[in-house]
């Protein structure tokens, strides 16, 4: 089995749309770039074009995927950063969530709504609101949803991650079950001023980190806050539709 995670970044200069919160218009074009060098990463790693009619969606949502082929795949981007995680081997599945550290507005009430009490706990340390813990813990909810399939609405059935004194640990509490172990990695990553969290999902028959490749000049400082492993009860479970 191959798993990788394949990152490339932007220029960073004075025009960033992101610096601009009132031009719509050009923070939609800057996504737009980050989608498009997110399916060029895609294509590099696959060695051909990927066209439209290579990628299937199994969910109502549009889980990207490639049919009868034991390569699977999932994409993210924030900021100037775009995101790919890949797997090959047969009956693997992978997600990969990145977010750029910033303020986020509704974060607290995100929290109270999707967060369980003690990752509420972790977040709110010392009695204020940390944004990174924050971000932690989205990115490694929304990399298991991206992993099945699911929508943000379907946070409640993502794992429980408690966290304790600054690296989060494997206990879990699944109203999903998996029909294979699960593993999550935790990054972050810094440079040219920006700071991301990143994580990436694994599930399949075995596990390990992800190999980290570049595929722009710059990259990023990228440090392993944590590695996570549970092995779901087997009751109930879902196999991946590869």
């Amino acid at each position: 089995m191959s798993y990788y995670l394949n990152l490339s970044i932007l220029s960073n200069d004075d025009d960033n749309p992101l610096l601009n919160k009132q031009d719509n218009l050009r923070k939609t074009e800057h996504k737009k770039r980050l989608s498009a060098e997110a399916r060029h990463i895609l294509s590099r790693c696959e060695g051909r074009p990927i066209a439209e009619e290579d990628i299937a969606g199994d969910t109502p949502w549009g889980r990207p995927f490639f049919p009868g082929r034991d390569t699977d795949f999932s994409i993210s981007h924030s900021g100037n950063l775009a995101a790919v995680s890949l797997v090959r081997g047969k009956n693997q599945r992978t997600g990969c969530d990145v977010e750029l550290v910033r303020p986020r507005p509704r974060a607290k009430e995100i929290a109270e709504e999707f967060f369980t009490a003690p990752e509420r706990g972790y977040i709110e340390s010392q009695g204020r609101f940390d944004g990174t813990r924050f971000f932690q813990i989205w990115t490694l909810k929304e990399c298991f949803l991206k992993l099945r399939g699911l929508s943000v609405f379907d946070m409640p059935n993502a794992p429980s991650f408690i966290c304790d004194e600054g690296q989060c640990r494997g206990r879990f509490f699944f109203s999903v079950s998996g029909a294979f172990p699960i593993s999550f990695n935790l990054y972050e990553l810094s440079g040219a001023g920006e700071r991301y969290i990143l994580a990436t999902a694994l599930e399949g028959t075995e596990i390990e980190q992800p190999e980290i490749r570049w595929f722009s000049q710059g990259s990023a400082d990228c440090k392993s806050i944590a590695n996570i492993k549970a092995a779901p009860s087997p009751a109930e479970t879902v196999r991946p539709k590869i």
